[in-house]
């Protein structure tokens, strides 16, 4: 890998010159093939031809060119030996050795065109396979890949290059999906600084996203880099947070990191380990010595998964008796399988290609030729005249291999994948579960589940116990304080004010309310951290802090503790912990004597709406007793202004319990009973609570709340340094020149005494916290309107730091307990003048409580006209029956008339019924 490298700028040079020369007329490249076919003369099939060249690309000397290399081999003896493939028609492979070079590959792949190949097996490494899949696809040659698992060569940009593996696209979404099914949110990527490295992390940073989690540093080491080179590199990452590391890389190198990784301690607990197929590979090509091995104990690998099949059984069986004769000096591995399966695609494709007439032809790429005048070697690189319809034949390869079924999408890659996830333990490996790209992780095989439906769901989203570096059996946390021997730097503000939140004492003691929760979640982590409190600011004002926040992001802070509001801005420098108290935003203002003792003070016990229901309730009821009595008290009886002034002060005197009249029926006796009983009530209470009006003194505020700041010019204050101000300026759009700063209890109490007019101010707005301490010394003042935001306090750490969700559990743990409650009681506790002063609304007497009585009343009278009714109306039908009048014919108008004047009328003894029982 060292040497393609190398040579690659050299190829690259090449290559652009080669790519212009070839392209300047490129609109004319097609149409060299069209003969005189549309004459009508019918033309006969052309015979087969007895061989077709095919080129291999291969690294010879790598784990997968050894095991390739075989394969290919194996699978052209099975294709020529097969009389149902290719009609008699032999395929011949011309393999070269790239070298490990980009510049001897190119070179290898140059040769392969000018002998006219009419396709290419390989290049097996994806630096190559980009250089040469555009001189390919100019040419027509289809190159059909089984070890370049760049996800980027699928792409438009190369229409003839194929891939029989999978993708590093898929391999990263499974690396993700492990990472996050541990719920693991940073990870560190180690990989080889070349187009296989630098692409497949691209796509592993892209699949991480999708597991919300982050890569949260890359290290790139250049090809063939030295053991030194690859150990000064993991000492700067073992002083990193994170321990979740994932190494994508060739064998040789991945094997030297994983040595250098043991010989510096970073193969103990704690860190997490995720190679990709690489190490899987070597693993299967080879046994490992025991050194390299011990390297390797409780890392986790995805391994390519090939279906268990009558095929691969009986091939892997084959290879395994070729191993033991000594014919094969490799083992198997999955590149092998694929590797074979490639000559078969390309043998199915020839085949069918040569069954539709297909005619095997080169023409010679006339920009070249002109070009260069048939005197250089790029004039003998000729275009495969029917290459466009081999390679439609190729794109729709359908087949089943030794790695199951072999389709190509739209853009070339193999259709469905699936991988293994295994941990190496000991002098091997087990199986902890797959991932296929249709159906996630899971214990069970994908061609099962593929079958079985109800497996997915039985199974869910689970891998087996692994056995994690230094053979810890317990999910590792995935990030770890460094360990470089320093303590944490912990930013404190030094305030001036309102010391009970946070002190900074001369001799550098920090004590509060702040302090002593940030030191209790700290008790409850399961880990020591080592932290130093730093005090932030000159101790003669407030400091800012916003600045205090971005301290963190500029790492001169490793976090910030006080009484910090969370808020958006602050939350682009810092990762915030859970709230661990609520701090919204809150008016606190000047209490005034309410006058009381006005004029019209009397009618201030009662609101408007129970005034009005009282007053109907009183001529209500006095009517409804004059309708009880009318027939048969002589008291309510007479003359028409006689009776409504009756009415009238019957209504009235009753409040005073006055009424001269007598009230004879049983019905106007339980309607008055009932009455008396709500007007005893009324007045009792109407009696308190005008004497607490007149006798008690009664403060109101003299701002209302938020909203009558807003709309008035006064001057407010704000806390010195917090983000209140610039907060009041945008939201409200109040003015810069209205806002005063104020930094301690005694400067509010001085700023709100004075007021406006003195050069004070109307009210503070600051959060909910600091106005309830205020106000337990200050009683004098109140809380004015409710919070009109809502937030909270908390600690400030790096963005991405582990610690901030730690905390955030402990803070948590600590309000379930109650020991954050203890610790609120411990240094807010409030004087019990703050509840009593603050009481300064007036209480007066609403309908609302009054609801039942008058609910009681209006059944009561509702229930005794009713009695009323019924017996009136049954003395009127027995009176018309008796006179006679009953038997005439009247109209209806006629008998409610009759019935009204009945009604109206004085009852006479000799009614049917008793009148003593009224």
């Amino acid at each position: 890998m060292n040497e393609m490298e190398k040579n690659f700028n050299l190829v690259a040079v090449v290559l652009l010159g080669f790519c212009i020369l070839i392209s300047s007329n490129s609109c004319n490249c097609a149409h060299n093939n069209e003969n005189g076919s549309s004459s009508g003369v019918p033309m006969s099939r052309p015979a087969p031809p007895a061989t077709v060249n095919v080129g291999v690309l291969l690294a010879f000397n790598t784990t997968i060119g050894r095991v390739a290399r075989k394969a290919i081999q194996l699978a052209l003896d099975d294709v020529n030996n097969n009389i149902s493939v290719l009609n008699g028609t032999r395929l011949v492979l011309n393999i070269m050795d790239s070298n490990c070079s980009a510049f001897i590959g190119t070179s290898a792949a140059l040769q392969l065109i000018k002998r006219n190949n009419v396709a290419i097996l390989g290049p097996q490494y994806s630096v190559l396979a980009h250089i040469i899949s555009y001189v390919t696809s100019e040419l027509h040659i289809p190159t059909l890949s089984f070890g370049a698992t760049d996800p980027t060569l699928a792409s438009y940009q190369y229409p003839y290059f194929f891939r029989i593996a999978h993708s590093d696209f898929y391999e990263m979404a499974a690396v993700a999906a492990v990472i996050g099914s541990y719920e693991w949110r940073n990870v560190v990527a180690v990989y080889i600084d070349d187009d296989y490295g630098r692409n497949g992390i691209s796509a592993l940073s892209d699949a991480l996203r999708n597991v919300r989690s982050k890569i949260y540093h890359k290290e790139a080491l250049p090809p063939g880099a030295s053991k030194s080179d690859i150990g000064s590199v993991l000492v700067q990452l073992a002083l990193m947070e994170s321990r979740i590391f994932v190494v994508h890389m060739n064998p040789d190198a991945g094997l030297n990191l994983f040595s250098e990784a043991l010989y510096l301690g970073m193969l103990n607990s704690g860190y997490v380990w995720i190679a990709t197929d690489w190490l899987s590979s070597a693993l299967d090509s080879a046994i490992l010595d025991y050194d390299t091995m011990n390297s390797l104990q409780g890392v986790i690998s995805l391994r390519r998964h090939i279906p268990v099949s009558d095929k691969e059984h009986d091939f892997t069986v084959r290879w395994n008796n070729l191993h033991k004769a000594g014919s094969v000096d490799a083992r198997l591995n999955a590149f092998g399988y694929y590797a074979y399966d490639a000559v078969w695609a390309i043998a199915h494709s020839i085949h069918t290609f040569i069954s539709e007439g297909g005619i095997v032809s080169f023409t010679e790429y006339p920009q070249v030729s002109s070009a260069s005048g048939n005197k250089t070697e790029l004039a003998k690189l000729k275009v495969f005249d029917e290459g466009p319809k081999l390679l439609k034949i190729l794109s729709q390869t359908n087949f089943t291999g030794l790695t199951g079924p072999v389709k190509f999408d739209n853009k070339g890659d193999l259709i469905g994948s699936s991988f293994e996830i295994i941990n190496i333990v000991g002098t091997g490996y087990r199986k902890v579960g797959y991932w296929a790209n249709q159906s996630g992780l899971s214990v069970t095989p994908p061609e099962i589940r593929g079958s079985n439906s109800h497996a997915i769901h039985s199974v869910g989203q689970k891998l087996y116990d692994v056995i994690w570096p230094g053979e810890n059996k317990l999910v590792p946390r995935g990030w770890a304080l460094p360990n470089n021997g320093k303590h944490l730097v912990i930013g404190v503000p030094r305030k001036v004010g309102f010391q009970e939140f946070v002190k900074v004492e001369d001799n550098n003691m920090f004590d509060g309310f702040c302090i002593d929760v940030f030191v209790a979640a700290m008790n409850l982590l399961p880990y020591a951290v080592p932290c130093t409190f730093v005090a932030f600011g000159n101790g003669i004002t407030n400091p800012n802090y916003d600045e205090l926040v971005q301290q963190v992001a500029l790492k001169k802070f490793d976090a910030v503790v006080g009484d910090i509001t969370i808020v958006t801005n602050r939350s682009r420098f810092v990762d915030f912990t859970q709230p661990y108290i609520e701090a919204g935003l809150a008016v606190v203002a000047p209490l005034r004597e309410k006058n009381s003792s006005g004029a019209w003070a009397f009618l201030q016990p009662f609101t408007v709406e129970m005034w009005c229901m009282t007053g109907a309730f009183f001529i209500v009821i006095a009517a409804v007793v004059w309708i009880l009595e009318h027939r048969t008290n002589p008291e309510f009886q007479g003359q028409r202004k006689k009776q409504a002034l009756t009415v009238l002060w019957f209504s009235f005197s009753t409040l005073f319990n006055a009424h001269r009249e007598n009230v004879e029926s049983h019905l106007g006796r339980t309607v008055l009973i009932v009455w008396l009983f709500v007007v005893l009530i009324i007045t009792s209470s109407y009696t308190a609570s005008l004497t607490s009006i007149l006798t008690v003194q009664e403060l109101l505020p003299t701002i209302n709340g938020i909203d009558s700041l807003t709309g008035s010019n006064v001057p407010i204050g704000y806390p010195a340094g917090s983000f209140i101000k610039n907060y009041l300026m945008e939201e409200f759009n109040i003015d810069e020149s209205r806002l005063i700063s104020v930094d301690s209890s005694a400067s509010y109490a001085k700023a709100l005494s004075r007021g406006p007019s003195k050069g004070g101010v109307a009210a503070i707005v600051d959060t909910l916290p600091v106005i309830q301490l205020f106000l337990s010394t200050q009683c004098s003042f109140s809380m004015v309107g409710p919070e009109f935001t809502k937030g909270g306090w908390g600690f400030g750490f790096p963005k991405g730091s582990q610690l901030a969700i730690d905390m955030s559990t402990a803070i948590l743990t600590l309000s379930e307990t109650g020991d954050l409650q203890r610790i609120h009681d411990k240094w807010l506790s409030q004087n019990p003048c703050s509840s009593q002063a603050n009481q300064v609304d007036a209480t007066q007497l609403r309908l609302r409580s009054f609801r039942g009585l008058f609910l009681i009343c209006g059944v009561a009278a509702f229930a005794a006209l009713i009695a009323f009714l019924g017996r009136t109306i049954w003395q009127f039908i027995r009176n018309q029956r008796d006179t006679g009048i009953g038997e005439r014919p009247a109209s209806f108008s006629h008998k409610v008339c009759s019935f009204l004047y009945f009604i109206d009328q004085k009852e006479r003894k000799k009614d049917p019924i008793d009148t003593s029982g009224t």
